[in-house]
């Protein structure tokens, strides 16, 4: 088993990681399969053949709770398969968050374009604009200040699932 974990991975918005085993496809879904329900005490999740998505049970529900997306592919030049795992909140609250984010930027944009123009023409009609592109600009970030500090606060559980999906493939490689 090999993992491999880059800077960058571990300060986006969902940080991931990669983990190479000579365990084929097929197998690793039976087994994560049987892995989940011998620890169905502590995780809960749902596997079938292309991806799986495990989270942790708790005693509270907070905002930001954390699940993994376990991917598996193939590997055609080193003859291995690739298991991706990638952090984020349920799909509800990434869902939030990316609205968010796609509004605020277009409305930011609009803005700034606002502003832009007024300068180019020499005009004086929105005066309020460039106010109003620093203030998305700040929602901007207050909403990514936001997720790193669900982040932060579900760091314990995102560690279990982290040591969840290696502990699975240890116990697989040693059958």
């Amino acid at each position: 088993m090999q993992i491999e974990e880059t800077v960058l991975d571990s300060i986006r918005s969902r940080p991931r990681f990669k983990i190479f085993t000579d365990i084929s496809r097929e197998n690793y879904t039976v087994l994560l399969q049987k892995f989940l329900s011998e620890h169905s005490a502590e995780y809960t999740g749902n596997v079938n053949n292309e991806a799986a998505i495990i989270s942790v049970k708790s005693d509270h529900d907070q905002f930001w709770k954390p699940c993994l997306a376990l991917r598996t592919e193939t590997d055609e030049e080193e003859n291995k398969t690739v298991i991706r795992g990638v952090f984020g909140p349920t799909s509800a609250v990434w869902t939030f968050f990316m609205f968010l984010y796609f509004i605020l930027s277009i409305v930011w944009m609009v803005f700034i374009t606002l502003w832009y123009v007024e300068k180019q023409i020499k005009s004086n009609d929105f005066p309020w604009a460039p106010s109003a592109f620093f203030v998305m600009l700040f929602l901007l970030i207050a909403t990514y200040i936001a997720a790193r500090f669900g982040q932060i606060k579900a760091r314990k559980e995102m560690q279990k699932l982290r040591e969840f999906a290696e502990e699975s493939i240890r116990s697989f490689e040693n059958v």
